[in-house]
């Protein structure tokens, strides 16, 4: 299987993006950012769409409509009352932009499923080079604001009284995510990407307590995931994505049972 250069690459990718989005999927759940990890999936495939209409690589799109959008869907959609809206207004939207951005494309329906649901085959080194870079660009900003991310993620009110400027670490989380969900594409598409960036944290918040713990934890889920659905994948030739939903479905159900009994006991 590692005798392929495309597994090599597929394996090499996957374990970053694993990484990144064991660190920024327990901040995710903590801020309850689900919804907004969604939307922008959607935005997305908006983004890949149009690189794929202008001749761009599918990377650089999404990088682009994702960063512009996740500031001002965030802000948008602070108001739960009004999250519900927002989240669908949005995602329509950007759905129906990226039907026609495919459908002025010259590119075959090949284009869409690649972008939808991530393509293994579809990943050669400079596009993994890419990934790596960004990941570690992603990983250096959340060290160095790691303090008051866990602050303002975990204790929203005592982070206002100590004069934290929350709305700031908001945005550069923002950003982060925005990031993450263009790199973890690359692997799951857009459409399943929400996956990995919530339900391994959502998964080790009912194992672990601490929040070191619960990244480390997180990123091990991750990982399960993304390896074995490769591996998978590669034995059957069926979706990688496919796979890696079905494993973290899992392992989050087991962590809803161990909560349930260890809650009765």
């Amino acid at each position: 299987m590692l005798t392929l250069s495309f597994m090599r690459h597929a394996f090499v990718a996957s374990t970053f993006i694993a990484i990144v989005s064991g660190f920024v999927g327990v901040f995710v759940v903590a801020r309850n950012l689900s919804f907004l990890t969604h939307t922008l999936s959607e935005i997305g495939f908006a983004g890949g769409a149009f690189a794929v209409f202008i001749g761009w690589p599918v990377l650089n799109g999404m990088i682009l409509f994702t960063m512009l959008s996740s500031i001002l869907v965030g802000q948008m959609s602070i108001k739960e009352s009004r999250r519900e809206a927002v989240t669908s207004a949005v995602s329509a939207l950007f759905i129906g932009l990226g039907i026609l951005f495919l459908s002025l494309s010259s590119k075959n329906a090949s284009s869409a499923t690649n972008i939808l649901f991530g393509s293994v085959v579809g990943i050669n080194l400079g596009e993994v080079q890419q990934l790596i870079w960004l990941s570690i660009v992603v990983l250096m900003v959340i060290f160095i604001t790691y303090r008051q991310l866990k602050f303002t993620s975990f204790d929203a009110i005592g982070a206002r009284v100590s004069g934290l400027n929350a709305a700031l670490y908001s945005v550069i989380f923002l950003i982060v995510l925005a990031l993450s969900v263009s790199v973890a594409a690359q692997i799951v598409g857009s459409l399943l990407i929400f996956i990995l960036l919530t339900l391994p944290a959502a998964s080790a918040k009912y194992f672990t307590h601490g929040v070191a713990k619960m990244i480390g934890l997180a990123i091990l889920f991750s990982l399960l995931g993304t390896w074995t659905g490769l591996f998978l994948g590669y034995l059957t030739n069926w979706p990688v994505s496919f796979f890696i939903a079905v494993i973290e479905v899992v392992i989050y159900c087991c962590a809803l049972i161990k909560q349930k009994y260890s809650g009765a006991a």
